[in-house]
């Protein structure tokens, strides 16, 4: 039986706020298992890096739920590549607080192949099984790359094949990202597992449009919402290109539409990304329509899904894409690019629209047939809400469960 399990994500703290440097859905994805496995009489012990003085070194979160933080490198958030160097010193600080606590576990789940690298440091060293769920694949992510995008270190390649090796299971998020491990780094599919993360539906659900616009300080008329870290893998400038075309196309009557940008600049192009944004806006003469909104909690953003008309989602890649989940979880449509993680998510003519071409122009086609045209709009949001109810947080705890029980029974 499972009774104590230790997570491992040395970059995404389920305490700091979603949207903003490289906080995003792992963040909410370990909060909220997390919280979930508690509640299930599991003890969950989170180790993530200290950002700030002002960070206890242990915080019970809830009761069964703690997070602890890990002296690794200078504090302050940093960057990936910046915090690459100190991944040997966080995983010795890990082991150093096992000992010193007397602490013991069922099992090591790690996240991403930065914390993956510990994970396998604690597997060999308390001989007990190592889990891993990447979120992101350096390979999958360099076949979709923009120009301007650097590819994947070698350092992350071969960390990826290491941890892969050693895991006794590789928890994927779609059948997508089970075939990308099986096809690019040629795991073994009897390790392999298919769990999809889940929605809080008790915060994204359904509700009035007027009300929410009304609570955000949003006038009436057509709106796009944007959700997450603004980086150029995201397709923030592709959203901001795609409106500008709208702008000039859609129905004169339906009012002039609004482009709303929630999130903060992530990752080493995130600065840049932002800049072309504006600079696109400022091109194009829409400046007065887009909005760039800092990064909000969770039940804030979900009265942003609910304001919004649709939900643009035109990312490279996602193993994912948890916005999406929670957009049509409030019954919002969602354009969203046809890959990845995305087109299981999404289901296309029922719950948002699909779009192949990685271009603003088939982004734009795609929230005009939605904006133009209420009843389908009307069925695309119906359709949303059934689609979303599939994902949830209890689902996701019970396969999982069920996943460790199985490589701890030997």
């Amino acid at each position: 039986m499972i009774t104590d399990v230790a997570y491992v994500a040395m970059h995404s703290s389920p305490l700091i706020q979603p949207g903003s440097g490289d906080a995003g859905g792992m963040n909410i994805y370990l909060d909220r298992l997390s919280r979930t496995m508690a509640a299930r009489g599991i003890n969950v012990t989170t180790f993530t890096r200290r950002t700030s003085v002002i960070n206890p070194t242990v915080v019970e979160v809830s009761d069964r739920y703690r997070v602890v933080h890990i002296e690794a490198g200078p504090l302050g958030l940093m960057s990936l590549a910046d915090m690459k160097p100190y991944a040997p010193t966080f995983g010795s600080g890990v082991i150093a607080w096992i000992d010193e606590n007397d602490a013991s576990f069922d099992l090591v789940h790690s996240h991403y192949w930065l914390s993956g690298r510990a994970g396998v440091r604690i597997k060999n060293r308390y001989s007990i099984p190592l889990a891993n769920s990447f979120h992101t694949l350096g390979k999958v992510k360099d076949r979709s790359r923009g120009p301007k995008e650097a590819p994947s270190s070698n350092e992350r390649l071969l960390r990826e094949a290491e941890v892969i090796a050693q895991s006794d299971c590789i928890i994927t998020s779609t059948p997508y990202e089970f075939e990308d491990l099986l096809e690019h780094y040629g795991a073994s599919p009897e390790r392999l597992c298919i769990n999809p993360p889940g929605v809080d539906h008790a915060v994204f659900k359904p509700g009035d449009q007027s009300v929410a616009r009304a609570h955000l300080g949003l006038r009436e008329g057509p709106i796009i919402l944007c959700a997450g870290r603004i980086q150029a893998h995201k397709g923030t400038s592709i959203a901001v290109e795609a409106y500008a075309m709208l702008r000039s196309q859609l129905d004169p009557s339906l009012g002039v539409p609004r482009l709303l940008i929630v999130g903060g600049a992530s990752g080493e192009d995130g600065d840049s990304e932002l800049e072309k944004c504006r600079s696109i806006a400022r091109r194009e003469g829409v400046s007065d329509g887009v909005d760039l909104i800092d990064p909000v909690p969770h039940d804030i953003l979900a009265d942003y899904y609910r304001a919004a008309d649709l939900v643009i989602v035109p990312s490279r890649s996602e193993s994912f894409g948890l916005v999406a989940a929670e957009a049509q979880a409030c019954g919002t449509p969602v354009v969203a690019a046809n890959i990845g993680g995305l087109a299981y998510v999404v289901s296309s003519s029922e719950s948002g629209l699909l779009v192949d071409h990685h271009v603003p122009e088939a982004f734009c086609t795609a929230m005009k047939a939605i904006l133009e045209h209420p009843n389908f709009a009307e069925r695309l949001s119906e359709g949303a809400v059934a689609f979303s109810q599939r994902f949830s947080w209890d689902t996701t705890a019970t396969r999982l469960l069920e996943l460790y029980g199985g490589i701890t029974a030997f």
